[in-house]
This record gives structure tokens, C-alpha cells and sequence, in this order.
């Protein structure tokens, strides 16, 4: 009996704990920027698993139907999903299935789920994570890492880059392509801070993405900070120039309505000035970068979704000091198709493409089917891969 009350206590103390967490977590009435339920849209299939869930709970006499809501993941705060549905939002609770470690079992924002609030409560349970139709995912971690789902079911994946007086290293923007083509969705890329870099320079490093990922990236350039007219007209006509777009009209343009994006980038891209432009107002905390670095500390704590007006939905995300490559070669084919359709050419299987005897990738870079900048590119993050795979502990599953 003892030993039965001291489970008892230690359960009601994490009650009390959680409790207390939940209410220390900012109201969502206040939180206007969440999308609505309509502005969302789940797939075919991820209905169908819902109402299979439905039939599953209700036949087995768990719940009743009208306790139960197809939802979206709009916000996460310390383990507290904020899930919107027909019935509003609300805050949920992980069902014990899911806190057990079930496969499947961590949501992320844009996660459609099966929902359920009794009739009276403010609170919910988020009791099954339905299907995702894209997964955009980083490795998280060494030999024993796990990957960590950033966002889901999102269509575009902006990549934002902050400019500078130097020219871009473009290692991070092809990151976040090979990850996002990996993971099944488009790219984009927008330049923040463009009057930092001038006319020329912004010219500069869109030729060079334009390289590497070719010519048909979409990309944006913005300048929040620009106010004279002159320099704004200058930014808008070398943006124009060398075929990207500008402002945040054309930033909108990128996520149409009815679909979800995710903004990437590290801290102190200017990711929050962003959205608040796109938003046309403060209504998301900015912060200054260290001039030792040019880096920002973390102003975006909670991952949410930002509704923009007149467009669709973005994933705001938290700044990621890494995007490691593990076990991303699909993706890597689909950014460089023509490089890896060379690759199958070659003589051995672990060829590096460096100084292998009949590689197939460096006879048709002779031939002139692929730039150097692609190639380097290619080869470098390839081989990244390869050294990651080899590290990895043989139980881990990618």
C-alpha cells in the first residue's frame, strides 16, 4: 500500500509540475498571428487515418466522436502543442502512447493530428501524429544522434541569407536545398539585409547561387533596413538585373495561399525582421547580432506557424547554428541531377570523383555538362556523407 501511494504522489507531483508549466505558457488569445483552421489543408490520406483513429477510439469505447478533432500543430511551447481545429485551439497533452516512445511519436509544428478535448476542458490530448507528406528533418547529434524533425507537411523551404560587404559562402544555401529536395519539398532563397551589401555585391552573390543551385532557384532580395529611396531604387534595380526578385511582396509570392513554408537560417539572418514586414507589424521579438561574428543569439524560441496576409503560412523557426548532411543522398541526386546521373558511370563504387581511374563525374565535367562550382559542390558534400555514414553506430537507422 506503501509503495502504491508513493507512485500516487510522485504521479500527482508531475501533474502539478506540468500544471504549472501550461499555465506559465503565454495565452493563445493573444498569439494573433496563428493561421486559421481553414488556411490550412490536410492530405487525402492523412483524412482517411484519421477517420480510421476515429473508429479505432469510438468501436473500442476510449471516447466519444465529438471528442475528437482533426488538427494541425501550430505551435510548440516546453511540450505543449497548440493545435488548431474546427473547434479552435487549444493546448494539448501527449496520450500516454505516444509518451512511451511509439514510432512516430514527436510532433512538429505543421503535424496534422487526431485530437481529443472532453466536453469542458480547456485542455486537450493529442492522442495519434497522422502521416506526414513531407518531413523537414536535420541530424541532430553524433554516432548515437537522432534526427530531428524541424517542420512538417510544409511545401517551400525559404532559405534566408543574410549579405554582407563580402561575397556568401553558399555552402549553407545548398545545405538547406539537398535537405529540403531530401525531404520533399521546393527551395527558395531570400536575401535579408541587402543594403549591407550594395548594388553590386547583391549582384555578386546571386550570380553565385545562381551557379551552384542554377538558374532557375527562385530567389528574393529584401532590405529592411534601407530607408533612403536612392539605395532602395539601386537594390531593386541590381536585384532586377540579375533575375532575382524584391521585397516583401515578392517574398510573399513565394508562399501563395494555401500552402506552408519554412523559414531556415542561422541566428541573425534577420528571419523575425522578416516576418514582421511580411506581417506589417512588430508583432515577433528581434534582436541585434555580436559584431565579432555577425551572429545572433536565438530571438525565435517557440517553433510556430505565422499566417501572412493576402499568402499562405510560414513556419517560423528557431536559428540553426548547423545543418550536418547525414544520410541525404537523395536529395543531393535531386540538386544535382546531372552529377549524379555522371556518377553512374563510374568505374569504381566508392569513387570520390577527385582521382579514381574511369570516373564518370570528372569525364563529363570535361565535356562541359556541369559548371566547376556544381561539381566542387557536389563532391564536397559527398564526401561529407560519406565520412558521416562511416562514424555512425551500426544500430542507428537512417
Amino acid at each position: 500500500m506503501a509503495k502504491r501511494a508513493h507512485k500516487s504522489s510522485r504521479a500527482d507531483k508531475r501533474r502539478a509540475v506540468a500544471g504549472g508549466a501550461h499555465e506559465a505558457l503565454p495565452a493563445l488569445s493573444s498569439l494573433s498571428e496563428l493561421p486559421a483552421y481553414t488556411e490550412l489543408t490536410a492530405s487525402d490520406r492523412q483524412r482517411s487515418a484519421f477517420e480510421q483513429e476515429v473508429e479505432r477510439t469510438v468501436n473500442a469505447g476510449e471516447v466519444r466522436r465529438e471528442e475528437l478533432d482533426l488538427g494541425c500543430v501550430v505551435r510548440l511551447d516546453r511540450g505543449f502543442p497548440a493545435v488548431i481545429t474546427p473547434r479552435g485551439v487549444y493546448r494539448t497533452e501527449f496520450a500516454a502512447s505516444l509518451t512511451k516512445g511509439d514510432d512516430n511519436s514527436r510532433a512538429a509544428v505543421g503535424d496534422w493530428v487526431c485530437a481529443r478535448r472532453p466536453e469542458g476542458h480547456d485542455m486537450g490530448i493529442l492522442c495519434k501524429i497522422l502521416p506526414r507528406e513531407s518531413d523537414i528533418a536535420r541530424w541532430k547529434g553524433g554516432s548515437r544522434g537522432e534526427r530531428q524533425t524541424l517542420a512538417a507537411n510544409v511545401d517551400t523551404v525559404l532559405v534566408t541569407q543574410a549579405l554582407g560587404p563580402n561575397p556568401i559562402s553558399v555552402d549553407r544555401v545548398v545545405r538547406s536545398a539537398v535537405i529540403a529536395r531530401d525531404c520533399g519539398a521546393d527551395i527558395a532563397v531570400v536575401l535579408t539585409k541587402a543594403d549591407r551589401a550594395g548594388a553590386s555585391m547583391l549582384q555578386t552573390d546571386v550570380a553565385l547561387i545562381q551557379e551552384v543551385l542554377g538558374k532557375d532557384v527562385r530567389i528574393v532580395a529584401t532590405s529592411a533596413g534601407a530607408s533612403r529611396r536612392r539605395t532602395v531604387a539601386d537594390l531593386r534595380d541590381a536585384a532586377d538585373r540579375c533575375g532575382s526578385g524584391w521585397g516583401e511582396d515578392d517574398v510573399r509570392g513565394l508562399v501563395p495561399a494555401g500552402t506552408v513554408a519554412i523559414v531556415l537560417g542561422e541566428s541573425g539572418a534577420g528571419k523575425s525582421t522578416l516576418l514582421n514586414a511580411l506581417l506589417g507589424r512588430e508583432a515577433l521579438e528581434t534582436g541585434a547580432v555580436r559584431t565579432s561574428d555577425d551572429m545572433g543569439r536565438h530571438t525565435t524560441v517557440a517553433r510556430r506557424m505565422v499566417s501572412l496576409p493576402g499568402a499562405g503560412v510560414i513556419v517560423d523557426e528557431p536559428g540553426l547554428r548547423s545543418l550536418p548532411l547525414v544520410g541525404h543522398e537523395r536529395g543531393l541526386a535531386k540538386v544535382f541531377p546531372e552529377v549524379a546521373e555522371a556518377a553512374r558511370s563510374c568505374r569504381f563504387r566508392d569513387c570520390t570523383h577527385t582521382h579514381e581511374p574511369g570516373c564518370g563525374v570528372r569525364s563529363a565535367f570535361a565535356e562541359g555538362r556541369f559548371s566547376k562550382q556544381r561539381l566542387d559542390a557536389y563532391v564536397s558534400l559527398a564526401s561529407e556523407m560519406r565520412a558521416s555514414a562511416k562514424t555512425l553506430d551500426p544500430d542507428v537507422v537512417l
